[in-house]
């Protein structure tokens, strides 16, 4: 089974050669906010050429049958950006056939709902 795990590892590191191991060679990636579809070379160029050291944690991984769910906060490792992305990750026999992404930038509320003073921060530690 893939290990998801050092999978985002490996992302975040921007390991080409570690990274094109997960792969089975006619794979397909879609970043969905920015209406991209890549092959696994693309995606690897599109990862390692990202300008920027990269760090992150993966803070949720769900598992059904052939699909990974991840939910991974990564962020430059000077933390001037920070984003969360959902990843859903397909397998097949050991290596990932596709991946469908949804990247997020992290930062504060809207202004309209700052002055409606409804909401509060996450407590992380309280999540089940």
């Amino acid at each position: 089974m893939v290990n998801i795990d050092q999978f985002w590892k490996d992302i975040l590191a921007q390991d080409a050669n570690a990274i094109k191991g997960y792969f089975e060679k006619d794979a397909s990636i879609r970043w969905h906010c920015t209406n991209e579809q890549f092959n696994v070379e693309e995606f690897i160029i599109a990862n390692c050429e990202y300008p920027g050291s990269w760090n992150g944690e993966v803070e949720r991984i769900e598992k059904i049958k052939d699909l990974f769910v991840t939910v991974t906060h990564v962020y430059t490792q000077n933390r001037e950006l920070s984003f969360h992305v959902t990843s859903f990750i397909k397998v097949n026999k050991d290596k990932i056939v596709s991946v469908d992404e949804y990247w997020a930038d992290d930062g504060t509320a809207p202004q309209w709902r700052l002055d409606k003073h409804i909401g509060k921060a996450i407590q992380y530690s309280q999540i089940t």
